[in-house]
């Protein structure tokens, strides 16, 4: 599938739960092993990483340069900006300029680029004005600094919005078989062809206990994340859904769900 003019696989790997501990704050427990994981993804055929700049914070950046770099051709990631942390519990939106300018030149050093292929707006800052936050991405932007430009959490409205300052190809959103709140915006982006990576994609583990889903992994002979996964691809073809793990069975067993094929009445039943 498309973001922007590059092609990336169905299904992307999000970086964040190579930090495995609950607030995401810090070192990983085992550092070589979350390596091995983010290795382990890319061997697997999974070309397009999903990170930020407040996992850690910047943890998961510098797992990933440490892992792949220098990153094979055709290989993308997208990280965020627009989150303070002054610590383990907070996510603060911060939109100011200054902060995202912080940010992104962070970032270009952590991963070592020169160029961030999708650099997304974590969250609407209700203190910045939404033009003066994507203004100063589109300015970066223009400097060279940034390829493409993606927004988080937003609503159909702000969508708009953001579309009227800077050509946006995705949306982050919250969005899961037991969790569509977000419906109206990926419809949104089915229309502008603008890819929708739903974050939580298996709402931290909520939608493996849906009795139906679970029903249905077993006839399928296939896991409930395999379903749930299934799932989303079916459901729309801008969807790119970005499990995260810290284990490599699972990260492989997620992979594999791209295999998995739901007939029409067993997409229905979900």
């Amino acid at each position: 599938m498309k973001l922007g003019e590059l092609s990336v696989n169905r299904i992307g790997f999000g970086a964040m739960r190579v930090i495995d501990n609950g607030s995401i704050w810090g070192e990983p427990s085992d550092r070589a092993k979350a390596l091995k994981v983010l290795r382990r993804a890319l061997e697997l055929g999974v070309n397009f990483f999903d990170t930020a700049e407040s996992y850690g914070p910047h943890t998961s950046e510098i797992l990933i340069a440490e892992a792949l770099h220098p990153y094979p051709k055709g290989f993308v990631i997208g990280t965020k900006c627009g989150i303070a942390r002054p610590r383990a519990s907070r996510w603060d939106a911060d939109g100011r300029p200054e902060k995202l300018k912080q940010d992104l030149e962070g970032s270009l050093k952590r991963l070592r680029l020169e160029r961030i292929d999708l650099y997304q707006l974590h969250t609407v800052d209700p203190k910045v004005p939404l033009e003066v936050s994507l203004g100063t991405l589109a300015d970066l932007q223009r400097e060279g600094k940034i390829r493409h430009v993606g927004v988080s959490n937003v609503s159909v409205k702000q969508l708009e919005q953001a579309r009227k300052i800077v050509p946006i190809v995705s949306v982050q959103n919250r969005y899961n078989l037991g969790d569509r709140n977000s419906e109206d915006v990926l419809q949104a982006c089915e229309k502008l062809g603008i890819a929708f990576l739903p974050w939580y994609p298996l709402g931290d583990g909520a939608v493996l206990r849906i009795q139906k889903l679970k029903d249905l992994a077993k006839k399928l002979r296939a896991t409930p994340a395999q379903v749930g996964i299934a799932w989303l691809l079916a459901k729309s073809p801008v969807m790119l859904p970005i499990p995260g793990t810290s284990s490599i069975a699972h990260l492989e067993e997620n992979v594999a769900a791209e295999k998995l094929k739901l007939g029409d009445d067993d997409f229905r039943s979900l």
